[in-house]
């Protein structure tokens, strides 16, 4: 069901952005895995519309999913995110205004970023996160500045553009909190503290 699949992951990244323009990383090939616990990035994007991205270091590669509302802390919200494709690893760290014209313009921002481990199970096993993907159910422990615990990433279908619709849901551990809104409060970037209105603004 991952019509994102091909041998060179970032073809369909690269096919859709005039890099000589827009200050987006190129990305090289894929990277080996790290040492350690693979990076996750939470991305406030001021498009057409503001939205979040959600992105998890899998296999050299950022995978990516758009999630317009953000993420909660609250385990009863089920927030919608469309998987997008995937990105380079050097767009963890990527922050500035893509010009009017290309894809995705307006200003970026990392919402957050830390490490994640992967909690998937079945059978009381753990699955490995590129299998959890191809079967459509994973859960990860973010650990990041602003988000941190367990949340569970679920395919429900396909939109009517063909993009795979997924939810993210908060799981019930002791950093769930039903009373926070971290989108609303912290609306900061966790690398240079700017908000994505400064960072258009620095732009002009």
């Amino acid at each position: 069901m991952n019509a994102l699949r091909n041998d060179d992951p970032l073809v369909d990244y690269r096919s859709k952005r005039d890099l000589r323009r827009s200050p987006e990383p190129a990305g090289g090939r894929r990277r080996r895995p790290r040492r350690g616990e693979p990076t996750f990035v939470v991305h406030k994007h001021a498009a057409r519309s503001t939205h979040y991205d959600l992105r998890l270091e899998v296999d050299g590669v950022l995978k990516s999913w758009a999630v317009p509302k953000g993420p909660s802390t609250d385990p009863r919200e089920k927030r919608l995110a469309i998987r997008v494709e995937d990105h380079p690893l050097d767009y963890a760290t990527f922050e500035g205004v893509i010009p009017e014209g290309e894809y995705g313009a307006g200003a970026v921002i990392v919402w957050d970023s830390g490490t994640y481990r992967n909690r998937t199970k079945r059978d009381g096993r753990e699955v490995p996160i590129e299998r959890a993907l191809d079967d459509g159910h994973l859960v990860v422990e973010l650990h990041g500045q602003k988000l941190r615990g367990a949340y569970a990433l679920t395919r429900t279908g396909l939109d009517r553009r063909g993009r795979e619709r997924w939810l993210l849901v908060k799981k019930r551990d002791e950093e769930a909190d039903p009373a926070s809104d971290p989108t609303a409060s912290r609306p900061e970037s966790v690398l240079s503290g700017r908000t994505v209105d400064q960072v258009a603004a620095e732009a002009v």
